[in-house]
């Protein structure tokens, strides 16, 4: 990623004082990736309030490759609103500097079998469907964890724990946790199939104890991508029984003899509409990144939330073309409906019409911009969602090396 070479070489400082031994290799990055973002109606206002802001994300990080197949890794990063500061000279404390990724591997990829991971990091799984580091977002997502990755071609396989919440932390009252296995099996037919398991946990009056299993099967043959998968959820969430699926589907081809694609896509995660049902019957995505999936401008980023516990089916049409090696467009269009409706007058909550156009300067400075357009169904205003149209665009930079 990228940053200042001033703030990337204090790093490199750092890490040379507190390591003993002399690395092998040093590596040093960074990243600066502001973007504009405007909006109408702002999430979460269902009056006519729009907004219009700049975001910007600037990391360090600094990589040491020690002897013995021990490798270090550093991440600091500051996210923040431009003009959040009460003074341009007398505010200059280091308000949201944040140590984002910092973990010690042991071990090697790629020839060799077992990688152990410990200490803050990313983690992603099966499309981030689940698990993602949500990279769209300027902070991202990152755990505290122990993470071991075993084997490589034709089968790897990953365990891995995370401590969500310590009640031994004065910012916390309860002890959470999320702990997994996740396997992914090549050369099964014309593609790959995943298969996993997790469990997540959160102690106290809202106890839970959920575990989500599920399997994604994802290739492509010829000029054909597929992918299908689903999921179960059973257990305890929140102190209720849960029994919650989701499922989807998509195949896409492109064009012979041109850099065109285009995706069918259906998604359906399953919700409850009956009051009288003591079970929780909505499917939750967990730490998964939903900003790939339901639509660019997220206006479903909380499932079960921004759907009332109803769930979401969302049928989706998508296609990219690049114009140049260095020039790239792409369309999307979402019809998003509830999985369960009863009691209302629709289940239709919208249609959106994404579209992204991306320009690759150089191999460090990249350009993206975006027009988002939401077409709300009278089921959208039913649960609390905008009730008239909503405007979405952005324009990014990113400069990373």
């Amino acid at each position: 990623m990228r940053a200042r070479h001033g703030v990337t070489t204090g790093l490199a400082l750092i890490v040379l004082a507190v390591a003993p031994v002399v690395a092998q290799e040093i590596r040093i990055g960074g990243q600066v990736r502001p973007r504009f973002e405007f909006r109408d109606p702002a999430i979460g206002s269902v009056g006519q309030d729009d907004d219009a802001f700049v975001s910007m994300r600037v990391c360090a990080e600094i990589e040491g490759l020690l002897e013995r197949q021990v490798r270090i890794f550093v991440q600091f990063q500051d996210v923040r609103l431009w003009g959040e500061e009460r003074s341009t000279l007398g505010d200059f404390s280091a308000d949201q500097l944040d140590l984002h990724q910092a973990y010690i591997d042991v071990g090697a990829s790629g020839a060799h079998d077992f990688v152990a991971r410990v200490g803050r990091q990313e983690i992603s799984f099966g499309g981030h469907r689940l698990v993602g580091n949500v990279n769209w977002t300027q902070q991202a997502r990152s755990f505290d964890a122990v993470r071991i990755s075993l084997g490589s071609e034709p089968v790897r396989a990953d365990l891995f724990g995370a401590l969500l919440s310590d009640a031994t932390a004065p910012t916390n009252d309860q002890n959470s946790y999320l702990v997994g296995a996740y396997a992914e099996l090549h050369r099964v037919g014309p593609g790959a199939l995943d298969l996993y398991g997790l469990l997540n946990t959160v102690a106290g009056a809202d106890e839970t104890k959920q575990v989500t299993l599920g399997g994604r099967w994802w290739g492509e043959s010829g000029r054909i991508r597929f992918r299908g998968e689903a999921s179960y959820q059973t257990g305890v969430r929140a102190g209720s029984d849960v029994r919650a699926f989701m499922v989807g589907a998509r195949v896409g081809t492109t064009f012979a003899g041109t850099t065109g694609r285009v995706t069918i896509w259906y998604d359906y995660l399953s919700g409850g509409d009956d009051p009288d049902d003591d079970r929780v019957r909505v499917f939750d995505t967990l730490f998964a990144t939903n900003h790939r999936y339901y639509g660019l401008a997220d206006l479903f980023l909380n499932i079960p939330l921004n759907t009332d516990g109803r769930g979401l089916q969302d049928f989706a049409l998508k296609g990219t073309y690049a114009l140049t090696p260095e020039i790239g467009l792409a369309a999307d269009v979402h019809s998003f409906h509830l999985a369960a409706s009863s009691g209302l007058n629709t289940g239709h909550l919208a249609e959106e019409i994404d579209l992204t156009g991306s320009y690759r300067y150089s191999a460090n400075l990249r350009f993206q911009t975006g027009l988002s357009l939401i077409f709300p169904g009278a089921g959208f205003a039913e649960i609390g969602r905008p009730d008239r149209n909503v405007v979405w665009t952005y324009l990014m930079m990113g400069v990373s090396f």
